[in-house]
């Protein structure tokens, strides 16, 4: 299969293609043929115009690639190894959803002959591959797994807005059903991935190790957070805290912040639910994700707390929430915590604007139902930098002070501004 792919006698086709499955998708393109794959035409067309529907990559990412783009699942007909790139999220009951990778199976099994590969990159629970998608494949396709076509596990470790750790520099994990596959899926990242590849044993090894890299952030922010409860109440700086034990070389440095997006705030309950299925209740796995999880409510309760104790009127407060993306300088706004604290504050019936560079507005209405506001107004009682992005730092305490009433709170969640902030009250994490 390597060699067939190297020499164009075969064709790689990626499944989705979003922030993970694009910039794959164009890498191997530069030195093979793909074909990439999306149900969603409005993103192929855009793709198709050497855009990047995520707004990650440069129109420059697209030169000098071998790559068709479709919507038309007849087109995948012509490719012979297919990776998997679809969102596994979860459900209101934080529960698994599988349902973008089973159906993504569906349609590469309608399509899959024998001596196919399929590599999935797609974060699932431990034997999910194996046992959820496999028999997809099987029941669609016909073929029989191992003897007649061959799947592996690769998981996406991309890292959105990060320009320095990039898909080609962070090493990958793959593995495959056998030491065939297993040796031939590593070979063909090695194509792209410049920083090498680590083949794992199993598939199963493959999948566990990418749930463990988000639940153990997962986890030490949630320590973070906890310390930053228990600081507050002390009338301590939790960052002046982390800042003096952090002098130590093997001090971990971890943040207390709102834990969102689409893998630290979504792998965790993956790995527990699989943990419930074997009777396993998965303690500090658990109570990591209650603390994070509720992090939004917590700081919306201390501002409105702080408004009460400063004579405000909380009906007539207003308040400015700077950024709603899940992390700075990316436009991704799933599963953003700013969101928490914005109808906590909501709750209590204060007026709330949210201002954000890089989130689409109508992305924002159609997810969480609000608008975004497209200027700050100047008169608002609390100012919430929620998320740092870069065109946020430059800001001084003036402009700060220019948009806000007397006697205002300016709450810092990521600790960014705790050296620059004076004249206005001042709340961090």
């Amino acid at each position: 299969m390597y060699n067939k792919l190297l020499n164009k006698e075969a064709t790689l086709a990626v499944i989705g293609l979003g922030y993970v499955g694009l910039p794959i998708a164009l890498e191997f393109a530069k030195k093979i043929s793909v074909i990439g794959f999306d149900i969603k035409e409005d993103r192929v067309d855009l793709m198709k115009k050497n855009i990047d529907p995520s707004r990650e990559l440069d129109s420059d990412a697209f030169n000098n690639c071998d790559i068709k783009f479709t919507a038309n699942i007849e087109d995948l007909r012509e490719a012979n190894f297919y990776i998997i790139a679809v969102p596994t999220p979860i459900d209101d009951h934080n529960l698994p959803d599988l349902t973008p990778v089973i159906k993504a199976s569906e349609t590469v099994g309608k399509v899959l002959k024998e001596g196919d590969y399929v590599v999935y990159e797609s974060t699932v629970y431990p034997g999910a591959t194996e046992e959820e998608c496999v028999p997809v494949l099987e029941r669609e396709s016909g073929l029989k797994y191992i003897e007649q076509f061959k799947v592996g596990f690769s998981p996406e470790r991309i890292n959105p807005g990060d320009k320095v750790n990039t898909l080609t520099t962070i090493v990958k994990v793959s593995s495959g059903c056998d030491e065939e596959s297993a040796e031939n899926i590593a070979k063909v990242y090695e194509l792209v991935i410049k920083a090498g590849v680590h083949r794992a044993s199993s598939i199963k090894v493959a999948e566990a190790s990418k749930i463990i890299e988000n639940t153990q952030r997962d986890i030490n922010i949630a320590f973070m957070n906890e310390l930053s409860i228990i600081f507050n109440r002390m009338d301590i700086n939790t960052f002046e805290v982390l800042e003096a034990a952090g002098t130590k070389w093997n001090f971990l440095k971890f943040f207390p912040g709102l834990v969102g997006g689409h893998c630290i705030g979504v792998d965790p309950y993956y790995l527990t639910h699989k943990a419930k299925q074997l009777g396993y209740h998965a303690q500090m796995i658990n109570s990591g994700r209650f603390i994070n999880d509720s992090m939004g409510g917590y700081v919306a309760k201390q501002i409105v707390k702080k408004l009460v104790k400063a004579g405000k009127h909380i009906q007539n407060s207003k308040i400015l929430i700077m950024g709603v993306t899940f992390k700075e300088d990316v436009s991704d706004i799933r599963n953003s915590k700013v969101v928490d604290v914005y109808r906590e504050l909501l709750s209590y019936g204060v007026k709330v604007d949210v201002v954000d560079p890089y989130a689409d507005a109508e992305e924002v209405k159609e997810e969480y139902q609000f608008d975004l506001v497209k200027e700050p107004a100047n008169d608002y009682d609390v100012v919430i930098a929620a998320v740092s992005h870069d065109k946020y730092l430059n800001l001084n305490e003036d402009y700060f002070k220019s948009i806000t009433t007397d006697n205002s709170l300016f709450v810092d969640i990521k600790g960014v501004y705790r050296s620059k902030i004076n004249k206005l009250d001042y709340w961090s994490l």
